[in-house]
């Protein structure tokens, strides 16, 4: 009985730490999040556009995307991940509109470094940021709310680091988590999915330069370069079909995830249909990634 109490207090504790109130557009009349946007996108602005180099790749491709794409799509970016001022930085470059509140992104962030107290999570809960739990798994409940996100959101921008980590070593894209991929899947309307490989972020936030710890603040000086790619497509229709064939193999089952999705797939079937799309996603990533590097050097 004690430890139940202890674990529903825990719960309770997480949950009052993560206030998802504090997100909805309509807190305090919309006041708090326009100006935690505009206070952040200044400060995107001037680190992005003035105190560093940011040279942006096909920049139109985001911005169409962004701002004027077909009523009720949503769209998902995803992109690698080399510190942890990735976002909002990466969207501070000259002619993005990076103080508008209702344009601006959702992001998935570490529950353990955003959410560490409630005044942390009420400032990132304004800032249209989802807490994950890192090893809890693509079905855990922040996971169905990003998955919320993208279904009642309507006109809504979600951004991903399938990567899962920062990697500050200029190596190839690495194998990426599976809860992208399942979000576009469990979304009723296909997200427009959309890639953006950057570079130049490891070195305004480096995670070891003062006695093995990041720095106080972003450096400056640097130069950052960010391509964004064209819309991956998926044909959902096949890759359901594809999966569903799937033999079932009992040895992978794990506890948290669903008998049933609402397309009839067992476990075997949605491992297979997430990794065969991971897999897509990391490739064009990788040749994006490959794209910037040769662009660098001309």
């Amino acid at each position: 009985m004690e430890a139940s109490a202890d674990a529903g207090a825990a719960a309770a504790a997480a949950a009052a730490r993560t206030l998802r109130w504090a997100g909805r557009a309509g807190h305090l009349g919309g006041f708090p999040r326009a100006a935690v946007f505009a206070a952040v996108g200044a400060f995107a602005k001037v680190y992005a556009s003035l105190l560093n180099t940011t040279t942006v790749h096909n920049a139109d491709a985001l911005l169409r995307h962004v701002s004027a794409r077909a009523p009720g799509t949503p769209l998902l970016t995803v992109s690698n991940h080399m510190s942890t001022v990735d976002d909002p930085l990466m969207w501070g470059f000259k002619g993005f509109p990076t103080s508008d509140a209702k344009l601006g992104r959702w992001v998935l962030t570490a529950e353990d470094i955003c959410f560490r107290n409630v005044v942390m999570s009420y400032m990132f809960r304004l800032g249209k940021c989802v807490p994950i739990t890192r090893g809890g798994g693509i079905y855990q409940e922040h996971m169905n709310e990003a998955l919320d996100v993208l279904i009642n959101g309507g006109w809504v921008w979600l951004h991903s680091f399938p990567e899962g980590k920062i990697a500050q070593d200029d190596q190839p894209i690495r194998r990426l988590k599976w809860g992208t991929a399942s979000l576009i899947v469990r979304a009723p309307i296909t997200p427009i999915v959309l890639p953006i490989v950057h570079s130049g972020f490891e070195k305004v936030m480096p995670e070891e330069l003062f006695f093995g710890r990041r720095p106080p603040v972003p450096l400056c000086g640097k130069k950052i370069d960010i391509i964004v790619g064209e819309p991956i497509e998926f044909d959902m229709a096949r890759l359901k079909q594809a999966a569903s064939v799937i033999p079932h193999d009992s040895s992978c089952e794990r506890k948290g995830w669903p008998t049933f999705t609402p397309d009839g797939l067992d476990e075997s079937a949605q491992r297979w249909l997430y990794q065969k799309m991971s897999d897509k996603i990391q490739s064009v990533m990788e040749r994006l990634r490959q794209k910037l590097l040769n662009l660098k050097q001309h």
